[in-house]
């Protein structure tokens, strides 16, 4: 969604100085001409996928059955083959958790008994697969930011034993709110240790019972209005295989004057320690108070799909270069003043889905590249990335051997540009393969003006990126040929206010597709370069992927 953006030159330069995995050759980065993208096929794809025969494209609906039966139709006219041995699909089991019957989150210690309400002061949930959910009586522990970066020499759990204990942990980075962008943590660009999925999981690693993120609305760049109705109601994730990682009992959030109530009941000074958290060295601070809650939960497992289609490579098949995009949408949603109550999601996702299926015709019909290349339509974006997830925690095809790839997630329709927004510049060296890429069409990149809400760990090829797999994610640009920079600032700020996650996101006949069009080629040539390379691009170093990329290339037979 026009997250933006790239640092341009001095970021795309950064990428190409750094050293390939065990080699310090430059990146091979072959020509790649343009392709014979079909313009009809964008449209016919989007018009059919955001049409109400799709009910909104629901997972686990009517709407999905005829969306996972349309993308392979159409996934075997383009020329691929099926993806996941001789299915087209992948089978995604999903749960959904609607928790029930909140008790406040109360907190007690010598001469302290608080009591907070649920929605209005905090909100928990689970992602175990239990019936009832119970914190009693467990040791509130402030640790900063939460974060363990030993490539950064950080570890805000030093010398804490966590096992049955809650983590109170601050949102963001340590440094978030630096003017520039240097500094331990990149300075006021989010790195991944500052997004709450990341927080979450390293209390869980670390053997916490609970994790608290205290919210605070300029380093989550959002309200606590988004926390509370993004928190309450059915919460979906993928089912917990045998070999899961750990996970707390309850994560949650709290809003930040009751956060200032508990630490300063603990005795402490709630502004010291939030500048504390952000020097290095800092250790984990127990407050000597307790925290107690529960709730219920209703448990519904059902199945839902990722669809997958492949062009085998003609020299090296077992190398891979993935393009990905959602399928899914919201269903039936909150009803337009005109009665329409379905979210048909034409921007986001069908244009992305269309431009899988327009790419993958184009690359089979210009040949098969020397490695292969897989075209995956997700699931469940808009419940939490769990379609890409859970791709990426049981792959089809090796993550060692996956090369990288390129995300499509909503491409706005608005004539051509001058420029493409890249979300997340300057993290890998498949910046440099963009650079080749907008050279060859003429196109130049922007400089990114929110780089503090961290929009780069917030769509699916985040979940390859934690994994290790270089992953680009680039949206159209604003600075359109026809109206400047102005008209593509309208044409995103009308787009968000009237039509976002609404039943307005309609398909519309009259539609400029030719910036769509621009954009298509240059995933098309930076596809095909990678598909032709014999590079394998890493992470830059210092970046908080890069270790896990060498770690599975050593374990692996790629890289």
């Amino acid at each position: 969604m026009k997250h933006l953006i790239l640092a341009a030159t001095a970021a795309l330069s950064l990428a190409a100085c750094e050293a390939l995995p065990g080699d310090d050759a430059p990146l091979d980065i072959p020509t790649a001409e343009a392709g014979d993208i079909s313009q009809q096929t964008m449209i016919d794809v989007t018009r059919m996928l955001s049409s109400d025969e799709f009910e909104g494209r629901m997972p686990g609906s009517a709407g999905e059955e005829k969306t996972v039966a349309y993308l392979i139709e159409k996934f075997k006219a383009a020329g691929l083959q099926p993806g996941n041995g001789d299915s087209w699909v992948q089978d995604v089991p999903l749960v959904e958790i609607t928790g029930k019957d909140f008790q406040p989150l109360t907190v007690q210690g010598t001469g302290v008994d608080l009591s907070f309400a649920f929605s209005k002061d905090w909100v928990g949930v689970t992602y175990q697969e239990q019936d009832q959910t119970s914190i009693e009586a467990s040791e509130l522990v402030f640790v900063g930011y939460g974060i363990k970066a030993d490539e950064r020499d950080w570890n805000d759990y030093a010398g804490m034993d966590m096992k049955g204990k809650t983590a109170v942990i601050l949102v963001n980075d340590p440094d978030f709110d630096t003017a520039g962008l240097e500094g331990t943590f990149n300075g006021k660009a989010m790195t991944y240790y500052g997004r709450w999925t990341y927080k979450y999981e390293e209390a869980g690693r670390q053997g916490a019972a609970g994790a608290l993120i205290i919210h605070d609305t300029e380093p989550a760049s959002y309200g606590w209005n988004v926390v509370e109705s993004s928190w309450t109601g059915p919460q979906a994730y993928p089912q917990r295989g045998d070999n899961a990682p750990p996970m707390t009992q309850m994560n949650g959030w709290v809003q930040k004057d009751a956060a200032r109530q508990i630490v300063e009941a603990a005795g402490q000074d709630f502004d010291a320690l939030l500048e504390a958290a952000k020097q290095p060295g800092f250790k984990p601070v127990p407050l000597g108070l307790t925290v107690s809650t529960a709730f219920g939960n209703d448990i519904r497992k059902y199945d839902s799909k990722n669809v997958i289609g492949v062009l085998p490579g003609t020299e090296r098949p077992d190398e891979y270069v993935i393009h990905t995009a959602h399928w899914d949408h919201l269903g039936r949603c909150t009803p337009a003043p005109d009665g329409d109550d379905i979210c048909n999601g034409a921007v986001d996702n069908a244009t992305g889905t269309a431009a899988l299926v327009a790419l993958a015709e184009a690359q089979a019909k210009a040949g098969a590249p020397k490695r292969s290349m897989v075209f995956l339509a997700v699931t469940a974006e808009e419940q939490g990335l769990l379609g890409a997830d859970y791709y990426a925690a049981n792959p089809v095809f090796p993550l060692s051997q996956t090369v990288g790839g390129i995300n499509m997630d909503a491409f706005l329709v608005g004539g051509p540009s001058k420029d493409v927004t890249v979300v997340g510049p300057g993290k890998s060296q498949l910046d440099e393969f963009l650079s080749a890429a907008l050279t060859a069409d003429g196109r130049v990149a922007t400089p990114n003006p929110a780089p503090e809400a961290g929009y780069y760990y917030r769509s699916d090829h985040f979940a390859f990126a934690k994994r290790g797999v270089p992953m680009l994610y680039v949206d159209g640009g604003e600075d359109l040929v026809d109206g400047g920079r102005e008209a593509g600032e309208a044409l995103s700020d009308e787009y968000r206010a009237n039509r976002y996650h609404g039943p307005k996101d309609e398909f519309s006949e009259d539609w400029d597709w030719s910036g769509v069009m621009q954009d298509l080629q240059l995933f098309y040539r930076i596809g095909r370069m990678l598909a032709d390379s014999t590079s394998w691009p890493n992470w830059v170093e210092g970046d908080e992927f890069k270790a896990t990329r060498d770690d599975s290339c050593a374990a692996g037979e790629g890289c």
